[in-house]
């Protein structure tokens, strides 16, 4: 018999094949395409299939933000989940960006359970159960649900009040042996990815237990390993484990096969394979589309509300170039920072690859499709010591490559990290590429004046930053002086409700050497 286990992971709420960053398009991925996807992988299976939602999934899409900050209501977003016909669900790390009552109330809104073993309230799971037993033609699938324990580097304690996070391995090898006891076969759904190599088991990444994917697939009975988090695109056995991990915004669906064999008291693997199938090409499900129909309509007139303008050029060109080259839309971003905590020092980064910046007039479109993330913001007392040290883990983002700056490996795979490079307002300073790693930051000033390393400074910015995300160790929630708890996207167009007309500025505070 052949056993099929379907999965998505991290579709962030993009239901309906578009970025947002224009109406009506049809772009190569989203929830409504993977739908009809597994539906032909379902018709195609020779044997029961198992479908699993691998978190991530509240949070991303301009849809998903205003279901979540505009009419507080999941089930805008989430009627579109219940249609795609999961067995379950796995709670992602972004799922806690609107906080845990919002969760909890889009949780209570799916027709199907969410398991979650290793986050706890007071020594219970916090969501849904920690495992589930599926009877598939008389076979007993016991799948475990885990999600990265790395969610307090993250997220503001007013987000997990009450939470316990513990390590999915240690909770993983606790479950083990009962759920075989249990089932015939045992699947780990992790929302989580991989901290080493695949293939040498060399590390990839600081071993700070944000990914444990890797270990995961070394205990003893895990017949089958889903994935995610990373947004990387993986299929193959791990240490004999078939694991898929299947990208981002439901480009991939993955498909794990075990084939089984029947035993005296029940069913074994006998040898398994793992594949990802592309959903580009497929026809949008009609059905997803629907449910979602009336929310997207109302989320594209949102988008296209004007909120100001732009006197010169706020666009962004070369998203390289203008980590090399300040532009006028970081300096402004950082400017909205600054006003809306009363520093005058902040620090931003262009998130990814796909902002464009602002135009001439600057609608709901052009601020969520360039600050993607629902940040809030801190204010951190730094000593000079501190911010140096952040500016030099800024300055390894970059290397010289045959004499070109070019972005360095880890920061682009096998997970961009584009947004763990920040650029700074209200202080000077200058990058040398040439020199050893943590000797790059060679002029650093504040006011006109050297930094201190014994000197204190307020510096804003985002919550993830000010909790130490993208480990950033010289952050963390100690040094917060202070926070502004509205959503960035709410900040910017509140600024530019104070200022209709901005000034296209950039005072290429920060240098890059050498220049290119």
């Amino acid at each position: 018999m052949k056993l099929t286990i379907l999965s998505t992971s991290d579709t962030h709420g993009y239901i309906v094949p578009t970025n947002y960053v224009r109406r009506d398009q049809d772009l190569p991925f989203s929830l409504s395409k993977a739908k009809t996807v597994i539906d032909q992988l379902r018709k195609a299976a020779t044997g029961p299939v198992l479908t699993i939602e691998n978190g991530d999934y509240l949070q991303g899409s301009p849809l998903a933000y205003y279901a979540a900050s505009i009419k507080q209501d999941p089930q805008l977003e989430t009627a579109a989940y219940n249609r795609v016909g999961y067995d379950l669900g796995i709670v992602g790390n972004h799922e806690f960006n609107y906080g845990r009552e919002y969760l909890s109330q889009a949780i209570a809104t799916l027709n199907y359970p969410v398991l979650c073993a290793n986050i706890l309230d007071h020594g219970q799971p916090a969501f849904g159960q920690p495992y589930q037993i599926f009877e598939k033609s008389g076979v007993k699938v016991a799948v475990l649900g885990l999600t990265t324990s790395y969610i307090p580097h993250w997220e503001g304690q007013h987000h997990i009040h009450d939470l316990t996070f513990e390590s999915p391995v240690a909770v993983a090898t606790h479950w083990l042996p009962r759920l075989h006891e249990l089932a015939d076969v045992v699947v780990i759904a992790y929302h989580g990815g991989f901290e080493r190599d695949l293939e040498t088991g060399e590390p990839t990444e600081a071993l700070t237990g944000e990914n444990v994917g890797y270990q995961l697939s070394q205990l003893p009975g895990v017949d089958a390993l889903v994935t995610g988090h990373q947004h990387r695109e993986l299929a193959g056995l791990v240490n004999g484990v078939p694991t898929t991990q299947p990208g981002y915004r439901g480009a991939n669906v993955g498909v794990i096969t075990l084939n089984l064999t029947p035993t005296a008291t029940g069913w074994q693997v006998a040898d398994a394979s793992a594949r990802l199938v592309p959903t580009g090409e497929a026809k949008a499900d009609g059905h997803v589309l629907t449910a979602v129909a009336a929310t997207q309509n109302a989320t594209e007139d949102w988008l296209d509300s004007p909120l100001g303008r732009v006197q010169g050029d706020m666009t962004i060109h070369d998203p390289q170039a203008a980590r090399l080259v300040e532009t006028p839309y970081i300096e402004f971003i950082n400017k909205v920072q600054m006003a809306a905590t009363d520093t005058d020092i902040a620090g931003t980064a262009l998130f990814n690859n796909e902002g464009t910046g602002f135009g001439a007039t600057i609608t709901m479109r052009d601020v969520v499709t360039n600050y993607i993330y629902p940040n809030t913001l801190a204010v951190l007392r730094l000593s000079g010591a501190d911010i140096k040290a952040a500016l030099e883990q800024c300055a390894e983002f970059f290397t010289l490559q045959n004499g070109q700056l070019v972005v360095t490996a880890r920061f682009a795979k096998p997970k961009p990290q584009y947004y763990n490079y920040d650029m700074y307002q209200g202080l000077d300073y200058t990058f040398d590429i040439t020199k050893p790693v943590g000797q790059r930051v060679i002029q650093l000033a504040y006011h006109g004046r050297p930094v201190a390393a014994d000197q204190f400074y307020e510096v804003t910015t985002n919550s993830y930053r000010a909790a130490g995300g993208g480990n950033f160790a010289m952050f963390d929630p100690s040094k917060i002086v202070r926070e502004n708890q509205k959503d960035m996207t709410e900040l910017i167009a509140d600024y530019l409700q104070a200022h209709p007309v901005v000034q296209a500025t950039a005072d290429h505070n920060f240098t890059v050497l050498p220049k290119m």
